[in-house]
């Protein structure tokens, strides 16, 4: 089988998340970058072009121009990937869609939840591949967890803790690839919440087969002068009556990437952490304790089939995100990839977004989590 050819929008110079993709997607040579529009201003996109070594003919100043030269090649782009700030997902999305290509794109699936429902309408249309980059899910480990607790292996659920915290935006001062993160007008309606706080959710939700039912939310802009939230603490409802936590903050001083998942069942539990993801702790109600490492006999399938290195070999954040582009390139192929989030995985974060942000605001206490 040939590469699969992408085409990226956004990622250009200064930005962090624009070569994380690429890498992410070519680690596996299931796919190659060769076009994009990275961004908005001609002359950066042409220099994020010569960063990311493609030809320069296919570093385009604007979508319209790019989805017309590359139709007209046979060796055309397969697909786009979406790595703008959120203000930009849905238009560019839309674009991508009605010029007949799959799309990946990054979290949160759009800047509002109108705009969610807005696309999704437009995937529901265009019938092509849609995947939403939301990277823990692609740990093995995290896939382990899944698969072990859907097995029934600690049991029922009774309690869920999810935390991310991080202390980088704990100054007044920030740089480039946090300004467009605290601006309303281009984040959308969410900071915090919408940057770290919605992949939590979305791990909780993801590790546990479980659907939050009502939250309870107190959001907040703790840095003087910031109109959107650093700081969330929320208190969760499970359909099945478990109780859970939500912890994310960026105001955390000291804390870097400190994402970790904790779920007690009426057997067991298991914990596991984003800065040391390839052990997998089960705790037994008789006291014994399993580590599971990443690689290992011990594994199953769905681990298994996304870990690339013996035992020890450490795997990472950007294998993980690797793992989601291999999910894709085989949706784009015609073949399944079940644990790989989609657009209802994306509505759904969006619907937490805002029913957070608009308890939280209103002080509404416990409502429910439609959807």
């Amino acid at each position: 089988m040939r590469r699969l050819r992408m085409a990226m929008i956004g990622g250009g110079p200064g930005a962090f998340i624009g070569p994380v993709h690429r890498f992410a997607a070519e680690l596996d040579r299931e796919i190659e970058l060769v076009a994009g529009v990275f961004s908005s201003d001609a002359d950066r996109s042409r220099a994020a072009g010569d960063s990311y070594r493609i030809d320069p003919a296919r570093a385009y100043p604007s979508l319209d121009a790019m989805f017309a030269a590359e139709a007209a090649r046979e060796d055309g782009i397969d697909f786009v990937a979406i790595v703008t700030p959120n203000h930009n997902h849905l238009p560019s999305a839309r674009a991508a869609l009605a010029a007949g290509l799959p799309v990946i794109t990054d979290k949160p699936l759009t800047a509002t939840l109108a705009e969610a429902h807005d696309l999704a309408e437009v995937v529901e249309a265009a019938g092509k591949p849609f995947g939403v980059t939301y990277t823990y899910s692609g740990y093995p480990l995290v896939r382990e967890a899944r698969a072990r607790i859907a097995a029934g292996e600690i049991g029922t659920i009774r309690k869920v803790v999810v935390e991310y915290p991080q202390g980088w935006l704990a100054g007044e001062a920030v740089g480039k690839q946090a300004e467009w993160r605290v601006d309303p007008s281009r984040a959308g309606l969410g900071g915090c919440i919408g940057d770290i706080g919605v992949h939590a959710f979305q791990l909780a939700e993801f590790v546990t087969g479980l659907r939050v039912t009502e939250l309870l939310a107190d959001l907040g802009a703790v840095v003087p002068g910031r109109l959107l939230d650093d700081d969330c603490s929320i208190l969760l409802r499970f359909d099945n009556g478990a109780r859970g936590v939500l912890l994310a903050s960026q105001i955390e001083v000291g804390e870097l990437n400190g994402l970790r998942i904790r779920a007690y069942g009426e057997k067991g539990g298991i914990v596991w952490k984003q800065e040391v993801p390839n052990t997998l702790t089960v705790h037994r109600l008789d006291g014994r304790t399993e580590i599971v490492h990443a690689g290992g006999s011990q594994i199953g399938p769905d681990a298994a089939s996304r870990t690339r290195t013996p035992t020890g070999h450490p795997e990472g954040y950007l294998e993980a995100f690797a793992n989601l582009y291999r999910d894709f390139a085989a949706l784009v192929r015609g073949e399944q990839a079940p644990l790989l989030p989609g657009i209802a995985d994306g509505v759904r974060g969006m619907t937490f977004i805002a029913t957070a942000v608009a308890a939280s605001r209103d002080r509404a206490g416990w409502v429910k989590l439609e959807g």
